[in-house]
């Protein structure tokens, strides 16, 4: 799991005498084609993760280890969300209950109670604050709801139960 400027990075490598072989890379782009716009955060970390792991299945891939390079030992954070997303799709991958991230983060419920503070005490910072969201029509307040449904698209498209919501 890998962090750019701009994107999350999720790959599944195989060691190899020589050098290790790529499987498969996932970058968090994919998600614009489901309306999300967000694709550096947890949230987009999660659901590069499910895209990942569903991918690794259909390639025959059951198990995997989380590589965290240099710059990862924060627990809770982008290559643990990934991981959990994997999970979520069916890929075992160890990963002790204390790098978890809880769910209501990942579905940005933080942030939509954080929006609606706002837009109720101080309208002029809800705009400031949320303008790149407003000016892409989608309400910060809406975050959560938002996120499951991109989640049931891509279960649709890649497999895995939905939530029918």
């Amino acid at each position: 799991v890998r962090r750019s400027l701009r994107y999350i990075y999720v790959s599944l490598s195989k060691p190899k005498i020589g050098g290790d072989e790529t499987l498969l890379t996932v970058s968090s782009k994919i998600l614009l084609k489901y309306g999300f716009y967000g694709l550096k955060n947890l949230s987009a970390a999660y659901l590069t993760g499910y895209i990942a792991g569903r991918l690794a299945l259909k390639k025959g891939v059951e198990e995997a280890i989380i590589n965290l390079g240099y710059a990862w030992t924060k627990r809770a954070s982008i290559p643990f969300a990934a991981a959990m997303g994997a999970r979520e799709a069916g890929l075992n991958i160890p990963l002790g209950k204390e790098k978890y991230v809880d769910m209501s983060r990942l579905r940005g419920e933080h942030i939509a109670n954080y929006a609606k503070y706002l837009k109720e005490q101080n309208i002029d910072l809800y705009n400031r604050k949320f303008s790149k969201y407003i000016e892409l029509g989608i309400f910060p307040e809406n975050l959560p709801e938002l996120f499951d449904k991109v989640f049931n698209e891509i279960k649709k498209d890649y497999g895995g139960e939905s939530n029918g919501e």
